[in-house]
């Protein structure tokens, strides 16, 4: 009884510890959604900047509890409620060949990360990173992969480094991919499956794909959402690589967050989730995402991020570009879409 008891003075307790972090990332999620809905820049990557002008207040005082907080389980539930963008239906209504061309573009970005990570002379845990982060979803992934993959000191400086990276290239990319795939003769199904193939971020493919036509933004926005359905595959596939190699450090259990992701898929796929509700927890899974990168970007300087070195540039450009010319010549050469 006397613990009990104790239950409801405990929670007021880590609520009130939490709060004032949280409520920074929170208010500078707030300021990051205004300058980019009004400068057209990405929310994430403001989120991130204006994180880290507040460094101090990560460091000691009465935010550290709760920007950690933020930046960890925040993080977490933001990635979860992802699935309430996806439903089988749409991912069948591709089509088995191009479903598994977005496998095999999603095995070879990745490889494509190792490969150049030793080159560079970086280590597996960055090549993972930015290898999926590219594959997969940008940021998000990003975001997600970090949750897994056993930390070491520099694992939170790379996953800052990476969302820059993936965020500043998926909006030169929004840009410029429109233009390019113009300039190939390419319809707009092509178009719109190769900006939805080939670019990191959910934002930056619904802008780029509309910027073409109706048709293109569909279908760019489908592929797009194939890509971020099989993140949970990716991680189930990270954590069964972790737990067979005893070097790679701790052994990993699967996070509560990929099963809930998998489940809110099931749920939005069967029309269980009504759409008022799917509509809420997409504005909640978007303001959760930029709370965490806003608490990351606290937890981090720019000194830090401007030793990372010309390496880590070089593999995250070298992904984006083995995966746009392998899209392209699958569209172009293979005519995998009409």
């Amino acid at each position: 009884m006397l613990s009990r008891s104790l239950e409801p003075a405990a929670l007021t307790r880590t609520a009130r510890d939490l709060a004032p972090g949280v409520a920074i990332a929170l208010t500078i999620a707030a300021a990051a959604t205004f300058l980019s809905e009004h400068y057209g820049a990405p929310v994430m990557l403001f989120a991130l900047l204006i994180g880290m002008a507040f460094h101090f207040l990560a460091v000691e005082g009465r935010c550290v509890e709760g920007v950690a907080f933020s930046s960890r389980t925040l993080l977490r539930a933001g990635v979860a409620l992802l699935g309430v963008r996806i439903t089988l239906a749409d991912i069948t209504a591709l089509g088995l060949g191009s479903v598994l061309a977005v496998l095999g573009l999603i095995a070879l970005t990745i490889a494509t990360g190792f490969a150049a990570a030793r080159f560079f002379g970086r280590k597996w845990r960055f090549a993972l990173l930015t290898g999926g982060s590219v594959a997969i979803c940008g940021a998000s992934a990003a975001l997600a992969l970090a949750a897994v993959i056993p930390p070491n000191d520099k694992l939170e400086r790379n996953t800052l480094f990476t969302v820059v990276a993936v965020t500043t290239l998926s909006t030169v990319a929004m840009i410029l991919y429109p233009i390019l795939f113009g300039a190939l003769g390419l319809s707009d199904v092509q178009a719109g499956f190769l900006i939805g193939a080939t670019i990191h971020d959910v934002a930056q493919v619904v802008g780029a794909g509309y910027s073409v036509s109706d048709e293109a933004g569909e279908i760019a926005t489908i592929v797009k959402l194939l890509r971020v359905a099989l993140l949970p595959v990716l991680l189930l596939v990270v954590i069964a690589c972790l737990r067979s190699n005893p070097g790679a450090g701790a052994r990993p259990k699967l996070p509560g967050f990929v099963i809930a992701f998998a489940a809110i898929v099931a749920l939005n796929s069967f029309g269980l989730i009504p759409s008022v509700v799917a509509e809420l927890l997409r504005a909640a899974s978007g303001w959760l995402l930029v709370t965490a990168i806003a608490a990351l970007g606290m937890k981090t300087t720019l000194k830090a991020m401007t030793e990372v070195g010309g390496g880590h540039v070089g593999i995250v450009v070298i992904e984006t570009l083995v995966l746009l010319a392998a899209a392209t010549g699958l569209v172009t050469w293979v005519g995998i879409v009409g």
